[in-house]
């Protein structure tokens, strides 16, 4: 008997986009399922014929995860109606999806892939999975700034989550962060007065950034996937 599974999840395991963007676009009315609408709470399985803006959604043949070293100035999205995005950058010949975001003006590793499931358990903020940013700011830091900024800053309506800050120099820091809220390392330095000259994040998890130039990607070794998932309470 075939698996039968909400609309969302069908969509993340084929591969096309996140859970969330499915409810997007079963929202907007542009999935049908088997040449219907579906109805409210309907399943569907590898059976049926999924297609979302008139194009049929099957599952991926194969798992790709790989990591990009993102350059200034490079939009992190797939939208082709925005100039030097992602898909300008990128030449794989299969349709990847990006794994979060960074700032336009921002560097550092970015993961794309077409598993769902894995974009969804990464991003999931409950699951406090680490990212590692080198920060360099405009005057030298104090060591009370410092502690005050591990300990939680008023943003966004909110105070971030405690984080981990190594210092490097003067004007350098190393700071490791359990959520992703807009421009929050931005917005720190903005509270304590300090403006960021660059900001490269050079670790998500356990896969880091290392020699990866500029510009290039790889693919993910099978022991980093396979490290990754198991954080991730994939098999």
């Amino acid at each position: 008997m075939a698996e039968v599974m909400r609309i969302n999840k069908y969509l993340s395991k084929c591969g096309y986009c996140s859970r969330r963007e499915a409810d997007r676009l079963l929202e907007e009315g542009q999935i049908l399922v088997n040449g219907k609408f579906p109805e409210l709470g309907q399943k569907v399985s590898f059976e049926d014929e999924v297609t979302v803006k008139g194009q049929i959604v099957s599952p991926v043949e194969r798992e790709i995860v790989i990591a990009y070293h993102k350059p200034a100035g490079v939009v992190s999205t797939l939208r082709k109606k925005e100039e030097n995005t992602l898909v300008n950058q990128l030449n794989i010949g299969e349709r990847v999806y990006p794994v979060g975001r960074l700032d336009k003006e921002s560097t550092g590793l970015m993961i794309l892939t077409n598993n769902g499931d894995l974009m969804n358990q990464i991003l999931r903020g409950k699951n406090m999975h680490e990212k590692e940013y080198v920060v360099r700011v405009n005057k030298p830091v104090k060591k009370e700034v410092y502690q005050a900024m591990e300990q939680g800053v008023p943003i966004l309506d909110t105070i971030t989550m405690p984080c981990k800050i190594t210092n490097r120099g003067e004007r350098e820091f190393h700071i490791i962060l359990t959520q992703g809220l807009n421009r929050q390392i931005r917005r720190m330095c903005d509270y304590f007065d300090l403006r960021v000259l660059s900001l490269k994040r050079i670790r998500i998890m356990n896969i880091h950034l290392g020699d990866l130039k500029e510009g290039s990607w790889r693919y993910l070794t099978q022991e980093e996937l396979g490290e990754l998932k198991n954080k991730c309470g994939l098999k």
